[in-house]
């Protein structure tokens, strides 16, 4: 696994990017969508470092998160 410092990056990274995600695809503002996300179970397997969701991109790991609130 990568440290400590740079799993936090690249989980902070995916999650702005899936929150851009939300934006356009749910018409709800920026925060509203950084809600949305540390508030689904995807974020819960993004910051497990076990999953290695932290080392996929942004828009795999988005596909994600719209299976779990269809």
């Amino acid at each position: 696994m990568a440290d400590k410092a740079v799993f936090g990056w690249l989980v902070d990274s995916i999650t702005k990017e899936i929150a851009g995600f939300i934006v356009e695809d749910e018409h709800v503002e920026y925060d509203e969508a950084l809600r949305r996300v540390y508030s689904s179970k995807l974020y819960e397997k993004l910051n497990d470092p076990e999953t290695g969701l932290y080392r996929e991109g942004a828009a795999y790991v988005y596909q994600h998160y719209q299976e779990e609130r269809a």
